[in-house]
Formats: C-alpha cells, structure tokens, sequence
C-alpha cells in the first residue's frame, strides 16, 4: 500500500494560481491589469477635476495672445542664442578639460579634476550668480564683451564644459589604443595623433550624450534671470512669468512650456535615431 505522503498528483491537476497560465497568458493579464488601471485613473481625473477653473488658469485666449509676437521674436530668439553660445564654449572648453584629465601630467590633472568637481558640484544658478555679480566686484571695471549674452555663454558653457569633459573622456577612452599605436607608428607626433585621429573618432562615439547635454543646456538658460533682463534680452521662460503676473492665470507660462518642447523634442528625437543608427552599425 503506498504512502499518502508520496503519493502525486496526476499532471496537469490541482495547479494553484497563476502555474496554469503559460508565460504568454500571464503577460497578457498583466498588460491588460495595467491598461486598466491607467484607463481608470485617467478617467477619474477627468471627472475629478474643475474644467472651467482649468480652462480659465491654463487656456486663457488673452493672455497667450498678448505674447506675440515677442514670444517668437524676442523671447526664443534670445533662448536659442543663449543656448548655442553657452553649447560652444562649453564644448570647446570641456574638450581641453577632457585632454587635460588625460595628460601624463599631473597638474593638469588636478586642475582638470578640480575643475570638473567643482562646476559639477555647483547649481547652475548658483554659478549664474557668481559670473553675473561675483566678476564685476572681484574685478572692478572688468566687464564681459557682449554684455548680458556674453555673461550667459560663460556661466552655461562653464557648467556644460564640466559634463561634457567627463563625456569628451569617455569617448576618448573608448576609441581602440590602435589607432593611437598606429598614428605614431606612422610619425605623427602625441598631440597631433589624438587631434586629428582620436578626438574625431571619440566625438563621434560620444555624439547622443553631446545630443543631451545640449537639451539640459537649453532648458537652463531659463535660470538668466537671475541676472535681470530688460525687455530685450528677456527669455522664454521670463516672459511667460512676466505676463503670467500681469493676467493672474498659468496660461503663459504653459505656452512658454510649449515652446521648450518645440525645440527640445525634435532634439530627443534625433537622439533616439543616432543611438539606433550607432546600435545597428556596432551588429
């Protein structure tokens, strides 16, 4: 007579739970429990919510009209100018920052080291003000060409030149010893080896990072108003605060909003296509 405790279920009896389901199934409950929830969270939001408060504080046809056309003309304008300048410098800078961080020479290193930590470690904002009040007061009479927008390059491609140096490194490290090995095997000199064979490659490899940073750079440009602006060098983000005061609604403010992502999804976009390309050629 056998034993009850080893006697065993016939196959395919007596499963609890979710062991009846094969992998598939169970995933297709779960995306539907999912799919269900978002459904009923959405709605009850939009049964919740106060439609003509909404209407009134963020879709305001005065407000946003009164915009224009110093949203196009003035404040983006001076939004992609700020960004660009900011992104130039900071590129330039933070590739000899990343060279210097590779040198055999120690100081170089420590400073490029200090440098990185330091402009890393600070809020941007915090470094807008320093440029923008510290400057003129350690160095009285000293004033930076191009007034407003040359105190904005320096302070955005300062902090740019940080991330980008530790990007620029990457890459840099990345490209096969190789290529160095075969540049001097060929009579080229250090220095022009990683010129005119290295850095190239490097900033190819490390171009959606390059990508990134422009679109965080872009969106911090919005912290210029810690330097006061006039109504010539106002920026997006200003301006909708300005007339956000002015009509007491949000209106504005979401426009502004609307703006970034005019310009910053495109960018995310061409992000996405370069890390695909990059994904298909390294197959």
């Amino acid at each position: 007579m056998n034993d009850p405790a080893t006697v065993t279920e016939p196959r395919g009896t007596g499963l609890p739970g979710s062991a009846r389901f094969s992998p598939r199934r169970r995933r297709q409950i779960s995306q539907a429990v999912q799919y269900t929830l978002f459904v009923a969270v959405a709605l009850t939001l939009v049964l919740v919510a106060d439609w003509e408060r909404v209407q009134r504080g963020f879709f305001d046809g005065t407000s946003a009209a009164s915009m224009f056309p110093e949203l196009i003309t003035v404040a983006m304008k001076n939004t992609v100018i700020f960004t660009i300048t900011g992104y130039v410098f900071g590129f330039a800078l933070g590739l000899v920052v990343a060279l210097m961080r590779l040198s055999s020479a120690v100081p170089n290193r420590i400073v490029a080291l200090v440098f990185i930590e330091v402009f890393r470690g600070l809020p941007a904002l915090l470094v807008f003000i320093l440029i923008g009040f510290g400057l003129p007061i350690a160095f009285p009479g000293f004033s930076l060409p191009f007034g407003i927008y040359g105190t904005v390059a320096l302070a955005l491609g300062l902090v740019a030149a940080a991330y980008l140096a530790e990007t620029f490194r990457a890459g840099i490290q990345a490209v096969p010893r190789g290529q160095m090995e075969a540049a001097r095997s060929l009579g080229m000199s250090y220095s022009r080896a990683m010129v005119t064979i290295v850095v190239p490659q490097a900033i190819r490899i490390v171009i959606p990072p390059l990508t990134n940073e422009l679109i965080l750079l872009f969106k911090d440009s919005s912290l210029v108003f810690a330097l006061g602006l006039t109504a010539a060098t106002t920026e997006l983000t200003k301006l909708g605060r300005d007339v956000s005061i002015e009509f007491a609604t949000s209106t504005p403010l979401l426009l502004a909003g609307a703006t970034y992502l005019v310009i910053t999804v495109p960018l995310g976009y061409a992000v996405r296509r370069l890390e695909a390309r990059q994904a298909k050629e390294r197959r």
